[in-house]
């Protein structure tokens, strides 16, 4: 049966009291000690950017590969599953982060644009920076680096919160220029708003008609919402969630099938294996052993 990845909770050991870390992916990769192995699959409580400097390989998100390279940077969102792969070739940076490191500093809009780096529904969490955007990354890595691990005072946090805010900007606007999804859209806040309220309800609300009632909106406005940002309907969007929750369940827990269609809100398992081979082509069964 599939083992159930770990939970990973933000630990900071090099500074307790900051809600920031910095770590080269060499260290991550030679740490003894670790409460989890960084090559299997695990989800994070907290925002990750990864920068490779050198060599090539993969990175797992959500059960999809994304191949990387020097000068790769790869955005891993707050309660998402991933997994790094072994390679000792590989160097980079590896930044990690709470919400209110940053969100209680922003503002709204801001802070909007932030989340949106993040969001893999509204663009792809690889970018993939030039040579000269590389040199001006590392830059601001290393005046991170330095207010982190060399100089450490008062206003290093500080310093750095704002260094951060830069970077992740900066990445924003490369991947708002490749991205039609993630420019700025009359209905964005409404969209987020509604991606929150499917991420949480997908269980037992399955019907565009429920979170317009929730948002105070008719089905047509949602519609309207969800085609203005990803092009698609709002009921393609709620069945996309829908199965990547299916998916975690078949992947992070040994509930049998019968058990994780009753979960996810199908009163009979036919209907649930129907749905959800209709949308991946396979066979709830088949996704689970693909995937051990």
């Amino acid at each position: 049966m599939p083992k159930e990845p770990k939970q990973i909770k933000f630990q900071n050991k090099q500074n307790p009291k900051a809600s920031f870390d910095l770590i080269t992916l060499e260290d991550l990769f030679r740490r003894e000690g670790l409460d989890h192995k960084p090559w299997e699959l695990h989800r994070v409580n907290f925002y990750a950017i990864i920068l490779i400097t050198k060599g090539s390989g993969r990175h797992t998100i959500d059960f999809q590969d994304h191949q990387y390279k020097k000068g790769t940077v790869i955005t891993i969102r707050k309660d998402q599953l991933h997994r790094f792969h072994r390679n000792k070739s590989v160097m980079g940076f590896l930044m990690l982060f709470m919400d209110e490191f940053l969100l209680s500093y922003l503002e709204q809009l801001e802070a909007l644009k932030t989340l949106q780096l993040f969001n893999e529904i509204l663009g792809d969490p690889v970018v993939q920076l030039s040579h000269k955007q590389l040199q001006t990354a590392l830059l601001q890595v290393e005046r991170i680096k330095e207010e982190y691990l060399v100089i450490n005072d008062e206003q290093s946090l500080g310093i750095i919160r704002s260094e951060l805010h830069i970077l992740i900007a900066r990445l924003f606007r490369l991947k708002a220029a490749k991205t039609a999804g993630i420019k700025e859209r009359q209905y964005l806040r409404e969209f987020i708003n509604f991606q929150n309220y499917v991420e949480t309800h997908a269980s037992e609300k399955h019907k565009v008609k429920d979170y317009a009632k929730l948002m105070g909106l008719s089905s047509k406005t949602l519609n309207k919402v969800v085609r203005s940002i990803v092009n698609q309907s709002a009921k393609n969007f709620i069945d996309e969630i829908r199965i990547k929750q299916m998916k975690r369940l078949l992947i992070q827990t040994d509930l049998r099938v019968q058990e994780i269609a009753y979960a996810s809100g199908f009163e009979e398992t036919s209907n649930f294996f129907k749905f959800f081979k209709r949308i991946t082509m396979l066979t709830p069964e088949q996704f689970r052993n693909s995937q051990k």
